[in-house]
């Protein structure tokens, strides 16, 4: 027996594609900014209580707020900041990761992020 799923609405389909693209491209963009910062040692951000977490939340928001809409304004140039699977309604939000991670460039793109995010990690404990 087939299941027949429930169609998805289109603004559970928008925080879906919203949230989707503030986690898995905004967050890592921004926590290695965070990072960085803190081998520098700049105290703008990074030396206030929380503020490098509100910084990195904030910043992630409003990425997956403006990309989506700039993406469709400057396709050529923000082809790879810009997932349009994310925000795909005849996929379920699982299925918008696994449509997502299947893809070669993305692959690459969590291997970068993963060797980046573990060099900077161990330069910010070697330097404090």
């Amino acid at each position: 027996m087939n299941a027949i799923a429930a169609p998805k609405s289109p603004a559970q389909n928008r925080l879906e594609g919203f949230a989707l693209t503030a986690l898995l491209q905004g967050l890592p963009i921004f926590a290695a900014a965070v990072l960085v910062l803190k081998i520098m040692d700049a105290p703008e951000i990074v030396g206030e209580r929380y503020g490098a977490a509100i910084y990195v939340v904030l910043a992630s928001l409003v990425y997956a707020a403006i990309t989506p809409w700039l993406a469709a304004r400057f396709p050529n140039r923000l082809a790879h900041a810009y997932a349009p699977v994310f925000f795909d309604a005849s996929l379920s939000f699982s299925e918008k990761i696994a449509q997502w991670r299947s893809q070669p460039t993305v692959s690459l793109q969590l291997m970068t992020t993963m060797i980046m995010m573990s060099l900077l990690a161990v330069a910010v404990v070697s330097a404090g």
